[in-house]
């Protein structure tokens, strides 16, 4: 869903690449940018992103991944530089992929699991009504902090996002 809201403010649509993304380029506050959604499994989507990286000559710390945490309450949104994958396979394999673990990322509070409930089996689970509703609002907001991200930087950005309690 932030991929699409940020492709729309691009004014662009996402287009097949060789590296197996689906990338779209433009500007976003006034900055270059290519937006990529893997064309694999999120378990596996460090082997695309590293090409495509690879291809537009773009180094691990001018990346920027979005994700979903589970130890973020659902519909806040965190950004940091580095860090380890906290158990997220995703983050695993673009870590792998890279040779580092020194990229952005734009974090999505998706909550804990309820009880005693499987963790794996939380994140492979339907949004609620309730978190449907909220969905577009907070994809809106990560793409916000994308942008804010990549025209004010990590700590302005850090400043605007996590200050809001209720974000």
């Amino acid at each position: 869903m932030v991929l699409a809201v940020l492709a729309e403010r691009l004014g662009a649509r996402l287009r097949a690449h060789r590296s197996r993304c689906d990338v779209a380029d433009g500007r976003l506050g006034g900055q270059p940018v290519t937006l990529a959604r893997p064309r694999s499994y999120m378990n596996t989507s460090g082997g695309p992103l590293a090409a495509l990286a690879k291809f537009y000559k773009i180094s691990p710390e001018r990346i920027v991944v979005t994700h979903d945490e589970l130890d973020i309450p659902f519909g806040s949104v965190r950004l940091k530089l580095g860090g380890g994958d906290n158990g997220h396979n995703g983050l695993r394999s673009v870590t792998s992929a890279l040779g580092t673990r020194d990229y952005y990322r734009v974090r999505f509070g998706i909550g804990r699991p309820p009880g005693r409930m499987d963790p794996a089996a939380f994140v492979l689970r339907d949004f609620s009504v309730a978190e449907r509703k909220e969905l577009p609002f907070v994809a809106d907001r990560c793409a916000d902090a994308v942008e804010a991200l990549i025209t004010k930087g990590l700590a302005a950005a850090q400043n605007d996002f996590h200050a809001d309690p209720s974000c």
